[in-house]
């Protein structure tokens, strides 16, 4: 592949990119933060990507990793002024219910409804990313079904 390659499926992944950093990180600009440094080590890595049709795939997985990165750095001790300011901003975002309900989820089982369901991953290719079984992957949309119906319902 090269950069010019790389840098269409960027902007063609733009959204994917986000929602994947959205699930694991609460902060917009921390998602950013991840999604640019994901993008700078995927232009200076890319001669390690082995098969061009993985290139999606294997670039959700570099967001996945600066994801994990920024929160073991971050590891949230905040004041309670900045967690006010958080909240207050929280409030003036029209986030739907079903996403707040996602947001609540454990964090593997979230990555699985958002790549599965948000994305369009099949079973499979979850499993390939999150580097578990396929049979890991479904529990985990189950587990994930049974509990968006409860707290939705409880709405």
């Amino acid at each position: 592949m090269k950069k010019e390659q790389l840098g269409e499926l960027i902007i063609a992944s733009e959204e994917t990119l986000y929602r994947v950093a959205k699930s694991l990180l609460y902060n917009d600009a921390d998602c950013a933060d991840a999604i640019q440094e994901a993008i700078v080590k995927a232009f200076s890595k890319l001669h390690t990507l082995k098969e061009d049709t993985y290139a999606k795939t294997w670039l959700v997985k570099i967001v996945m990793n600066e994801c994990y990165a920024i929160m073991r750095k971050e590891k949230r001790i905040i004041s309670l002024d900045d967690y006010q300011m958080e909240d207050q901003a929280a409030e003036q975002d029209d986030y739907s219910e079903l996403y707040e309900a996602i947001f609540k989820l454990p964090e593997p089982v979230k990555l699985c409804v958002t790549l599965y369901y948000l994305e369009g991953y099949s079973v499979k290719e979850v499993a390939q990313i999150l580097d578990v079984t396929e049979s890991a992957v479904k529990n985990r949309l189950l587990k994930a079904r049974a509990v968006l119906k409860e707290s939705l319902i409880a709405n």
